[in-house]
């Protein structure tokens, strides 16, 4: 799957890497370019390495729940 579409990185090649040696983000992003044009790959690259438990604590990765609150307004006929 490709993880850093700005690049073309794949799960393989990020794995390969850290097979390698690669063992931080900043090794990753210098070695393969990952998350350094617009960034939204950034929590997926981090995700793999705490798959392949690199990282055990999700490599500073800090998920935001966001809440939507939603306003009705009605509309009343002129």
């Amino acid at each position: 799957m490709i993880v850093c579409v700005c690049k073309s990185v794949s799960d393989r090649k990020i794995r390969a890497s850290i097979a390698e040696g690669v063992d931080s983000f900043d090794e990753l992003q210098f070695e393969l370019g990952v998350a350094t044009c617009c960034g939204k790959c950034e929590e997926s690259v981090r995700d793999v390495m705490a798959q392949t438990g690199v990282c055990a604590s999700r490599c500073g990765v800090e998920h935001h729940t966001q809440v939507a609150t939603l306003t009705f307004y009605e509309r009343k006929a002129a």
